[in-house]
């Protein structure tokens, strides 16, 4: 039933803070203040819903190595992209306006190896073992052909434009629903032989 939930709960959060950063850009710049913190929190709160998700496709595939790798580079990519949000919030607390934050993020980026593993690289881990699970799943043909478009189009569209983050997690969220229907038939099939 937990990973059940964090098939819904995770994209709601993905569209939370997407919704609340458009909020937050209401007056010119995104923050720092109670929209910051609570649309980053939100999407915190995603990140860590990711691990059951990740964990729940890698059973659904029985297993295999394949699916093994992808849930340890997703973790490591949890871990990178939940670095760079946590980041974030302390920056919000410790900077007074949106100007004095700059320079705290310029000074956390100067530090060696952290714009690469925090920023620029580390994060997309966990893109492209979502990705993996998925095209994996649909070759699987545990998920239709379309669940991996959709997939795509949750990283792809908030590239065009970051405030297009809740229609993103709209696509999330419709292509963890056969997902969701397949959790729901492995837990009656565990009870069913338990």
């Amino acid at each position: 039933m937990k990973s059940r939930a964090a098939f819904v709960v995770a994209p709601l959060l993905v569209l939370a803070y997407g919704l609340i950063r458009i909020v937050d850009g209401f007056d010119g710049s995104r923050g720092p203040g109670i929209a910051w913190t609570t649309g980053h929190l939100a999407f915190l709160g995603a990140l860590a819903l990711f691990v059951p998700i990740f964990l729940e496709m890698r059973r659904m595939l029985g297993r295999t190595w394949p699916a093994t790798l992808s849930v340890v580079v997703g973790v490591v990519g949890i871990a990178c992209a939940g670095a760079q949000f946590a980041i974030d919030i302390v920056i919000g607390f410790m900077a007074s306006s949106h100007e004095a934050m700059s320079p705290l993020f310029d000074q956390v980026r100067a530090v060696p190896g952290v714009s690469l593993a925090v920023y620029d690289a580390g994060p997309f881990l966990f893109y492209a073992a979502q990705l993996a699970l998925v095209v994996q799943l649909a070759v699987a043909r545990q998920v239709k052909w379309w669940t991996p478009v959709l997939v795509m189009l949750d990283f792809a569209v908030p590239t065009v434009n970051k405030d297009l983050i809740p229609l993103g997690a709209l696509c999330l969220l419709v292509s963890f629903l056969p997902m969701i229907r397949r959790t729901d038939s492995g837990a009656r099939h565990a009870l069913a032989h338990a």
